[in-house]
């Protein structure tokens, strides 16, 4: 694993990680059947990463401008700490988690792939993003995964985090039995 010295030095200080969904945790498709009910794909790997770092004493939490039953389900299954949908203008409910949580912006790390998360990925200590973005979000990034969104991102950020942090290697050896 191979990440930019500046990234690895921003990860080290993270203690929660927020992700947006529609394209980092998903890759980014509403599909609807025929009654208007919504299914989402997500991919397992990233929900092990969101596990591992939980297990670590890092938080993880979803910011989302849509409402979504699957999502619910999906961060009840993980037990994620904050899950927040249905607001378009997420930096103010970013700042009331940092007052809530008493959070430093340097401590959070934000993956999110469209022109709502500016204003958080300008404020992160860690903004990061995916292939997939709209092109202008990657100019305020430090870092665009090199996996797609919805397909391993979210597991690479946990990673790199896990790596930053000196728990990577502690971790492999207790899965794979080294």
């Amino acid at each position: 694993m191979d990440y930019p010295e500046e990234v690895l030095h921003r990860a080290q200080k993270v203690r929660l990680l927020l992700l947006d969904v529609d394209g980092v945790l998903t890759e980014g498709r509403i599909i609807l059947d025929a009654e208007g009910r919504e299914i989402k794909q997500f991919y397992v790997q990233d929900g092990l990463g969101i596990k591992l770092l939980q297990r670590e004493g890092i938080e993880v939490g979803l910011l989302s401008s849509r409402v979504s039953a699957p999502v619910s389900f999906r961060a009840r299954e993980l037990g994620l700490s904050v899950v927040v949908q249905g607001e378009i203008a997420k930096l103010p409910l970013y700042e009331r988690i940092l007052r809530e949580k008493g959070l430093r912006d340097e401590e959070v790390a934000y993956v999110g792939d469209d022109w709502v998360d500016l204003p958080i990925l300008r404020r992160v200590g860690l903004a990061v993003t995916v292939p997939e973005a709209w092109p202008p979000v990657k100019r305020f990034v430090h870092y665009v995964t090199r996996r797609p969104g919805g397909r391993g991102a979210v597991r690479e950020v946990c990673d790199l985090i896990l790596v930053a942090q000196g728990k990577w290697e502690g971790v492999w050896r207790e899965f794979a039995g080294f």
